[in-house]
């Protein structure tokens, strides 16, 4: 079934010196189970790449060379949020309207949601939506 996979998760497999278990888990589920995104995640990996390629950490032909990775892994773009539903979720859990972008597309799915964020992983679990490679 596929998850709702969060940038930080995704920022984890750009760079060698931030593994991560559950980032780890997630790419190597992701075939098997597929994953689903935000619109916004598209903005904010891309947004990661430059930030790093500014800091020295990337070249461009690095980032190019990820991003054609990831377009090969089949990640679905969803662009059908529930506005109301973003909205409750931010104001109820004090989130970024960005992460309860990720937050309803999990519970809208009924899908698990693999993330690095202490925030949104509190409010997942008020929620009641599953942690990807969580133990």
């Amino acid at each position: 079934m596929p998850f709702v996979l969060d940038a930080s998760v995704t920022a984890c497999w750009v760079f060698r010196d931030e593994e991560h278990p559950v980032a780890d888990f997630a790419r190597d589920h992701l075939l098997d189970d597929g994953a689903v995104v935000p619109s916004l995640w598209w903005f904010e990996i891309r947004n990661i790449l430059v930030v790093n390629e500014r800091r020295g950490r990337l070249r461009e032909n690095d980032s190019a060379r990820f991003l054609l990775a990831v377009a090969r892994l089949g990640i679905v773009q969803d662009r059908t949020p529930d506005e109301a539903e973003v909205l409750r979720l931010a104001r109820r859990h004090r989130l970024s309207v960005y992460d309860a972008a990720y937050l309803e597309l999990a519970l809208r799915n009924r899908a698990g949601l693999a993330t690095l964020d202490a925030q949104l992983v509190r409010a997942a679990q008020e929620e009641g939506v599953s942690l990807v490679g969580a133990s």
